[in-house]
C-alpha cells in the first residue's frame, strides 16, 4: 500500500472539516473509498461533483481503479469553482 496525502479545496474541505489526510491505498478507488468511510455525509455528496489530480496530473475521465497511487503521492480533490 502507498501512503500520501488526500487535499481538499473549497466546499470540499468544509465537508470534511479538515485541510488534508493521509491516505494509505494502491488506487485513488481505494482511496477515495476510505475518505468516505472517514467522513460519511456531506463529503460524499461532494465527492460526486470533483474532480482530481494525483501527483499534479488531472484523472479526467478514468476510472478510479485504474489510477494508481504513488508512496509519498498527493491526491487534490477539486470540487467546481465558481466565479470568473
Amino acid at each position: 500500500m502507498a501512503k500520501g496525502t488526500v487535499r481538499y479545496w473549497a466546499a470540499a474541505k468544509a465537508a470534511a472539516e479538515v485541510a488534508e489526510e493521509p491516505y494509505e491505498a494502491e488506487t485513488l478507488a481505494q482511496a477515495l473509498d476510505a475518505v468516505r468511510e472517514r467522513h460519511p455525509g456531506e463529503l460524499s455528496r461532494v465527492l460526486r461533483r470533483c474532480s482530481f489530480l494525483v501527483d499534479g496530473d488531472p484523472v479526467g475521465t478514468r476510472g478510479h481503479e485504474t489510477v494508481r497511487l504513488a508512496e509519498g503521492g498527493t491526491v487534490e480533490v477539486l470540487p467546481p469553482f465558481a466565479g470568473g
